[in-house]
């Protein structure tokens, strides 16, 4: 996102940056690694206070695995569909990394766990409500802002609760990271894996070879299948990433398994590559395959609703004085989730930065003013389709 001049919205959040940073670092240093409830729950703990005293009419949805959810309101009378913020409390750091990673600022980067995925985004989010309240701007519009707990480890105990609240809402804001050329993401790829089971029949590998059903040749067969149906001209790969298969040196394997990571940009390619891997038949004789589907995470497709939204949004900033490329991603979000259903959705409106889940993670500070001063102009000056 470049800003061609510095507007006055933009100029109010700087003169609040130091704040807002002070926020983003509060927040980071909760550690809330997804499988930690009771860490995950302090910081939603914390939140809660905070939500209370912007005015936020406040729902809990408890969890028994993973941080209790909850859902902030303001608005929620006024007439129309809400615009939803999306956000997650849990990060992939375990306990214990900010005694060796600690968050600090260095020149124009807040450095530490979490900061960029996404305590950064949610320190955001908070200032920009805060920063419409102050000035008496705070559209009259429902807005909505659900808080998961365990988007890092696939959505799992939210996915439900994304659905509910996002089918009654006009537009959902994925407060993930910015892309890398500073805009926002308009696709990602679905997500799905699967499990390729190969049975086949034991035997002594030196007295009687040709009495056994390898299990780990008929798997390379099969490998080499699967491989046949990446499609990377059409963003579809296919790999196999984990293989296992025998007991000992001297026995004709009797099982083996494969993991098959596929990754696409459109639900027909899945379509397509789950029918031939549920299609897949044995080359030797003898032998028995079995594929499951572990999990999946449709794609956010970059179709004419998302293009609508993103033009609009983009007139939005234009206004600001920026400009707003777009990109896209291979891993997925919670966008995923709700561009599926329908509903009108725009993903990575979170500050600059680098560095998600690894060791030098960081936020650009000086992208922070910018990106609230979009969000701020988004809420206030949206328009449905049907409006």
């Amino acid at each position: 996102m470049n800003v061609q001049t510095q507007h006055a919205l933009v100029s109010f959040y700087q003169a609040r940056l130091a704040q807002i940073v002070d926020l983003i670092s509060t927040l980071a240093n909760f550690e809330t690694p997804t499988a930690d409830k009771a860490a995950v729950d302090a910081l939603g703990a914390f939140l809660w206070q905070k939500l209370e005293a912007l005015g936020a009419q406040l729902t809990r949805f408890p969890r028994q695995n993973v941080g209790d959810i909850f859902l902030a309101k303001w608005n929620a009378e006024a007439d129309g569909k809400p615009i939803l913020f999306l956000m997650h409390l849990d990060t992939v750091w375990p306990i214990g990394t900010l005694a060796q990673r600690p968050v600090h600022v260095e020149g124009d980067r807040l450095i530490g766990p979490g900061t960029w995925d996404m305590k950064a985004s949610i320190g955001v989010v908070l200032s920009v409500l805060e920063g419409l309240q102050a000035r008496g701007e705070f559209p009259k519009r429902p807005i909505w802002a659900l808080f998961t707990t365990d988007e890092e480890t696939g959505s799992l105990h939210s996915w439900e609760i994304i659905e509910t609240v996002a089918r009654q809402a006009g537009l959902c804001l994925v407060m993930e990271f910015a892309a890398t050329n500073g805009g926002i993401k308009t696709w990602r790829k679905g997500i799905a894996n699967y499990q390729v089971s190969v049975m086949g029949k034991a035997s002594h590998a030196g007295n009687a070879p040709e009495k056994g059903i390898n299990a780990v040749i008929e798997l390379a067969h099969q490998t080499l299948r699967i491989n046949t149906l990446n499609r990377l001209d059409l963003g579809t790969s296919v790999s196999v990433t984990v293989v296992q298969g025998g007991s000992a040196f001297n026995v004709i394997p009797e099982r083996a398994t494969a993991q098959v990571d596929v990754r696409f940009k459109t639900q027909a390619e899945a379509e397509r590559v789950h029918q031939a891997l549920m299609s897949l038949t044995p080359v030797l004789e003898g032998a028995k395959i079995e594929v499951t589907q572990r999990s999946q995470r449709p794609p956010m497709e970059r179709d004419a609703k998302m293009v609508a939204s993103y033009e609009q949004l983009k007139a939005i900033v234009a206004d600001l004085g920026m400009d707003l490329p777009e990109e896209g991603s291979g891993g997925g979000s919670d966008g995923n989730i709700t561009s599926a259903l329908g509903i009108p959705t725009l993903d990575g409106l979170g500050p600059l930065g680098e560095g998600a889940h690894a060791a030098h993670e960081q936020v650009v500070i000086s992208s922070i003013p910018a990106r609230a001063a979009m969000l701020d102009a988004l809420v206030r000056q949206w328009r449905f389709a049907d409006q």
